[in-house]
């Protein structure tokens, strides 16, 4: 009963949440920056009736929001951070809304917005059921650039959550229990001697050649690293003209691998790599440890009670348009790259998915003991309170993340239905924690044994703070032209 009456709270507010998360999709703003889309939702949630503070852990975006009182605590976690370049409009073809804009290639605006629906659903059964418990909803801004959560951890925020649930949009459906890779974050600064580079070259220093020998140096690196390992970097800065030897250049990189242990070492060599480069060009070499991300701590108990709670939703009945909207964006990358995707991830019966644009399967996990290559956030939460990340189908099967493609489909009513379902299934599994005190009890001993006696230590210096200015100085350069 309790569930069909959060579900229903979600049919009766259904407009009212497309609604935020269409302003949100056009509001595309960069991570620190979500001034508008926070905004929102701060604003929403106290016409919800919860306690909001708005601009928590050093950042201006950043919320917390709670209702009720006691034990259990469940935090529904939402995300709204847009990315750079891949501005589109809802149409199933590159169109872009902002030359050179932002835009969700990620679904956050649906992310951070399936959150919000699921705690005011939660907060609505508690209220008129006069249960005990206490539902937050957490707003984390910068997942995809600066890892806010990793700063709203260090403040303590999670430290009395029972559970933390979320949702990401993603193109199936799917609870899964594969890890993510732990990352670090780090710039390389060389200062150098500027001189005319034609007319007197001995006489400068050039930084740019440091940051090139040190990229020549971690390409030869990955042959002797584990396998699974990533390490992929940028030139931020790179000098002004070719006749004048560079005094200043940077590069930003990111080190990734399966475990935290195994990251660390790797870094050290790297920073071996940049200091060689400074003795080789005499220039002067400072690295700023950006930070860095865990990896993911899966919970088998938290993906069955999701699953479950799917199953119960049921998935999303497509109209005819929506059909032809998908198939019109897969006609925009082979079927070769599709089906080389499902070998990739190892999708069981994959065959059965090759013509198939929109899955309304909801599958059981597969992929316990896998490694996702990318990393997130959401890692840090999970050392320090059972988490769980589910995926509902938004973008086509087979089109890339952070492409124009999943910016189109967020925007449109494939993703009104993935915001629906997903805020249901995160309701429902949120009334199963807090009215079966056994399950709770099951999903924290579960996180015990996997935790194996490990303690989580924030990657990086204790005291950064949120890089602010940094991401004002980003947002402006990437906001497009209008």
């Amino acid at each position: 009963m309790s569930k069909e009456k959060a579900w229903n709270w979600i049919d009766e507010h259904r407009e009212e949440l497309i609604q935020v998360s269409d302003k949100i999709w056009g509001y595309a703003e960069l991570g620190l920056c979500e001034d508008k889309s926070s905004k929102l939702h701060a604003e929403k949630l106290r016409q919800y009736g919860f306690r909001v503070k708005h601009g928590v852990a050093g950042m201006p975006t950043a919320i917390t929001a709670e209702w009720g009182r006691g034990k259990p605590v469940i935090v529904c976690q939402g995300e709204y951070d847009a990315l750079p370049g891949i501005s589109n409009k809802a149409v199933p073809r590159k169109e872009p809304l902002v030359e050179g804009g932002m835009g969700h290639g990620c679904g956050h605006n649906i992310h951070g917005t399936t959150a919000l629906a699921a705690a005011a659903a939660v907060k609505h059964v508690l209220e008129t059921e006069k249960l005990k418990g206490t539902i937050r909803f957490y707003g984390t801004p910068a997942e995809e650039n600066f890892g806010g959560k990793v700063y709203m951890v260090r403040e303590g925020l999670y430290d009395d959550a029972d559970v933390c649930l979320s949702h990401h949009p993603s193109s199936m459906n799917v609870a899964g229990l594969d890890s993510s890779n732990a990352t670090n974050g780090v710039k390389f600064h060389y200062y150098g001697k500027t001189a005319h580079a034609a007319g007197n070259p001995e006489m400068g220093r050039s930084a740019l050649d440091a940051i090139e020998l040190m990229n020549v140096g971690v390409n030869f690196l990955r042959e002797h690293v584990i396998q699974e390992a990533r390490i992929h970097y940028v030139i931020e800065n790179g000098g002004g003209q070719p006749n004048v030897v560079p005094d200043y250049a940077s590069s930003w990189y990111y080190i990734r691998a399966p475990r935290r242990d195994q990251v660390d070492p790797i870094f050290e060599r790297v920073k071996k790599i940049a200091q060689g480069a400074a003795l080789m060009t005499e220039t002067e070499l400072k690295i700023d440890h950006t930070g860095g991300l865990f990896n993911l701590i899966p919970s088998r108990a938290l993906s069955e009670v999701v699953t479950a709670n799917m199953r119960a939703v049921g998935a999303p009945i497509y109209t005819e348009e929506e059909l032809g909207f998908a198939a019109k964006i897969a006609e925009s990358f082979t079927r070769e790259s599709k089906v080389d995707g499902l070998r990739k991830y190892k999708v069981p019966n994959y065959e059965r998915f090759i013509d198939v644009d929109l899955p309304k399967d909801i599958l059981d996990p597969w992929d316990e003991g896998e490694t996702s290559p990318g990393s997130t956030d959401v890692a840090d939460v999970s050392w320090v309170t059972p988490a769980m990340e589910f995926g509902t189908a938004c973008n086509v099967l087979g089109a890339p993340g952070h492409s124009w493609q999943f910016v189109a489909c967020s925007g449109m009513s494939i993703g009104h239905k993935s915001l629906v379902f997903a805020s249901k299934t995160m309701a429902g599994s949120v009334l199963d924690l807090m009215m079966d005190p056994g399950l709770l009890v099951k999903v924290k001993e579960e996180h015990k044994r996997r935790l194996e006696g490990q303690v989580y230590k924030p990657v990086g210096d204790p005291d950064r703070k949120p890089p602010l200015e940094q991401a004002r100085e980003m947002a402006e350069k990437l906001k497009g032209k209008q």
